[in-house]
């Protein structure tokens, strides 16, 4: 049995088409607060602290992000 080129392809997609209709599902009012923790921002962290590292450093000041005023050069 030789199946055409054609019909294996509309097969196929109908297959994962399908596949990815059954794999939704709804979100219970529950589950919805979890959504907003920080834990399911992809690191954010890291990249957060990355930034703040990397502003501190163009700075030229540890104070640079707010903590005090001044600027790099020692000046308060």
């Amino acid at each position: 049995m030789k199946i055409s080129r054609t019909l294996f392809l509309s097969m196929l997609a109908a297959i994962f088409f399908s596949n990815m209709l059954t794999s939704c599902s709804s979100v219970k009012p529950y589950q919805k607060s979890k959504l907003n923790d920080a834990d399911m921002i992809l690191s954010a962290r890291k990249a957060q602290k990355f930034e703040q590292s990397f502003h501190l450093y163009r700075e030229g000041a540890s104070g640079a992000n707010g903590g005090k005023s001044g600027g790099g050069c020692g000046c308060n």
